[in-house]
């Protein structure tokens, strides 16, 4: 389905929402917070066929909407206005690591504190060698989407087991630049509300990948730069490995 205009505004506006409030979204607030310069009743309409047409879903106990996968990797795709780190952020991250850019390993633990305290999610990485890293999984106890302490432990388990993060990185990577999954990506239903961007990097003696795990409702906007700069930055540095 090819979206019209205001369809891809209220999308977008839908989304934006979710992000910032992990609730189902409805017509009034919509059309109370976001200018859109249509009715409430109007709203409701284009609601209803953006979620026949598989954009959007209804919980049972809520007269909202939130997002599907396939709205989210639309949104990513085609609506977002990424933010760019400034200079200044993108040297900051470069000094944290310089002074042992010959030493992967070192590399790699310190980029991926680094983005973990940058996006407020949990990084993890993972290399040709068999080496795993990870930081941040304070973070993921932040979202609501993992209160479920059955959810909280499976996202969590995934950072302990090399081969289980490793098969996820394997199975998504190809010639994008960065790689989205969200949902139904992945192979339980337990995480239906999990979200990852991640990079690919590689050296004549190592590869690898480096990304971070949230909820589907990451802040794609922020992240997706700051991701594709930290792959950029390793694939920079690893010349030296």
């Amino acid at each position: 389905m090819n979206l019209t205009d205001r369809q891809s505004q209220i999308l977008k506006a839908i989304i934006d929402e979710f992000t910032a409030t992990a609730e189902p979204v409805g017509s009034i607030i919509l059309e109370k917070k976001y200018n859109l310069g249509i009715s409430p009743a109007t709203i409701r309409n284009e609601m209803m066929t953006l979620t026949k047409a598989g954009f959007l879903k209804q919980p049972h106990t809520s007269a909202g909407r939130t997002p599907t996968p396939m709205a989210l990797k639309y949104y990513v795709r085609e609506l977002i206005k990424e933010e760019e780190l400034s200079v200044a952020e993108e040297v900051a991250v470069k000094e944290k690591v310089w002074d042992h850019r010959f030493q992967a390993d070192k590399v790699l633990n310190s980029l991926t504190k680094a983005l973990a305290d940058k996006t407020k999610a949990l990084a993890v990485a993972c290399t040709s060698a068999g080496d795993l890293f990870h930081a941040g999984e304070a973070h993921i106890l932040d979202n609501p989407e993992f209160y479920d302490i059955d959810v909280a432990r499976a996202v969590l388990s995934l950072i302990d087991e090399f081969s289980r993060i490793n098969s996820i990185f394997t199975k998504a990577s190809g010639e994008e630049a960065i790689h989205i999954l969200v949902g139904d990506d992945f192979d339980s239903d337990l995480f239906d509300a999990l979200g990852m961007v991640f990079v690919d990097f590689a050296s004549p003696k190592l590869s690898g990948s480096l990304g971070v795990i949230g909820p589907s409702r990451l802040s794609y906007q922020s992240i997706v730069p700051t991701v594709r700069y930290f792959g950029s930055l390793i694939n920079q540095i690893a010349e030296n490995w």
